[in-house]
C-alpha cells in the first residue's frame, strides 16, 4: 500500500539543515575538539520553511 508523503517546505537558509557544529580549532585537554552550536535563524531550527503571512484583502 502506497504511503502518502506531506510536501515539507524546506528552509530556504539552511537547506534542511537547521543544526550545524563548527570546530574552533582548538582541543580540549583530553583532546576532544571544541564545538560551536550553530541553530538556523530562520526557522529557529526546525528545518522546515516559516510560514508566509497571508494577505487580507482591505476594501474602500
Amino acid at each position: 500500500m502506497p504511503v502518502r508523503v506531506t510536501n515539507r517546505s524546506i528552509c530556504r537558509n539552511c537547506d534542511g539543515f537547521p543544526v550545524v557544529s563548527i570546530t574552533t580549532g582548538t582541543r580540549r585537554r583530553d583532546g576532544s575538539r571544541v564545538l560551536l552550536r550553530v541553530v538556523c535563524s530562520v526557522c529557529q531550527g526546525t528545518g522546515q520553511a516559516p510560514r508566509a503571512a497571508s494577505l487580507v484583502r482591505a476594501g474602500r
